[in-house]
């Protein structure tokens, strides 16, 4: 089993989901977690009591405000003096139809890069400066299948965002592996979780022909990954991207 014992992971969207299960992947693998929660705070509670308050730090803050994600980072920095791992896992996918008014239109796009692409990049931003001053760190990125080829028509909006996070990892991994930086995108296709329940089960005989394996992934294939990548036991891995889609899309 990976060893991170020792190490601090700042984990954007760890409510419910990927999020979740990577978190507590991450803390059984012996990481101290900063795991972000978004307004509610759902879903703390379990891990502090599986874990407690010096293992875990729950913060909150909403992503679709711009100057969130650095808030937060320097929150997570404050809590043991340094974070070693970024995971930007947090993100949206509102439907959203070609013929909806624009300014609807226009609203739903604005937030959906906002909270997918902008705070990342914000996040991303707020670790180069910190890593700088620390001898470099890791930032993972969980982007999406769909940024390569593309999504439904009333997806496109997830899709380009998730194709704008693979292009600025790669773009800060080959920026910044000098200064020790290492930076790698996770691309999952349908993912078995509460937020794609309701689609995989309206869509499970559509969904069985499109996935060779016959089935969504468990949230554990995305969460195993990231406490690899976290590791850091192949820098030269760096810039990478991994999916995690059973051979539906195979680039």
């Amino acid at each position: 089993m990976t060893n991170l014992t020792g190490k601090v992971v700042f984990v954007t969207g760890a409510s419910r989901g990927i999020g979740a299960v990577t978190t507590r992947n991450l803390l059984e693998a012996g990481a101290s977690v900063v795991a972000h929660f978004g307004r509610t705070g759902q879903g703390a509670e379990s891990l502090l009591d599986d874990f407690g308050l010096d293992r875990v730090h729950p913060v909150q803050g909403d992503l679709a405000h711009v100057g969130e994600a650095t808030r937060l980072f320097q929150e997570a920095v404050a809590w043991k003096g340094r974070v070693d791992v970024l995971v930007n896992n947090a993100g949206i996918s509102p439907a959203l139809a070609i013929d909806v008014p624009l300014d609807e239109w226009a609203t739903v796009w604005t937030q959906t890069l906002q909270v997918n692409l902008i705070s990342v990049a914000e996040s991303c931003r707020a670790a180069l400066l910190h890593y700088g001053e620390h001898g470099g760190g890791i930032i993972i990125n969980i982007a999406s299948r769909a940024a390569f080829r593309g999504d439904n028509p009333d997806a496109m909006h997830y899709a380009a965002s998730k194709g704008a996070v693979i292009t600025l990892t790669k773009s800060i991994a080959r920026g910044f592996a000098a200064q020790g930086v290492l930076a790698y995108s996770v691309a999952p296709g349908w993912v078995s979780t509460e937020m794609a329940e309701a689609y995989l089960a309206d869509h499970a005989e559509e969904l069985r022909r499109e996935l060779p394996m016959g089935q969504a992934a468990p949230p554990e294939d995305v969460a195993n990954t990231v406490v690899f990548l976290a590791s850091g036991i192949v820098p030269h891995m760096t810039g990478a991207t991994l999916d995690i889609n059973g051979a539906s899309y195979v680039r």
